[in-house]
């Protein structure tokens, strides 16, 4: 049996074998839907962006919320250029006929 020089708990050809098993592993489980896992953290830009949405979210449902309780009109939630999170619908009437 051939010896290890000191510090090596195995011997190079068993080391490559392991390694070359590992990538090859690795590379099946990559190649497998929803076997890339993301490791990597989110950043703090995405992290506020993301509250920032939910945020707008619940503004938006409870702006809605209270018009419609206490409005008599309908609203609908859509994204305004002057920062409106409500926007008022006007049903259009058909001209009389007489």
């Amino acid at each position: 049996m051939a010896t290890n020089p000191p510090g090596q708990a195995f011997p190079n050809k068993a080391r490559v074998a392991i390694l070359a098993e590992l990538e090859k592993e690795r590379r099946r489980l990559m190649s497998t839907p929803g076997g890339s896992i993301s490791l990597s953290r989110p950043s703090l830009k995405e992290f506020r962006d993301n509250a920032e949405q939910q945020h707008i979210a619940a503004q938006q449902k409870a702006a809605l919320q209270h018009a419609h309780a206490h409005s008599t009109g309908f609203f609908i939630t859509q994204d305004s250029s002057f920062g409106n999170l409500i926007l008022p619908v006007i049903p259009r009437l058909e001209p009389e006929t007489s």
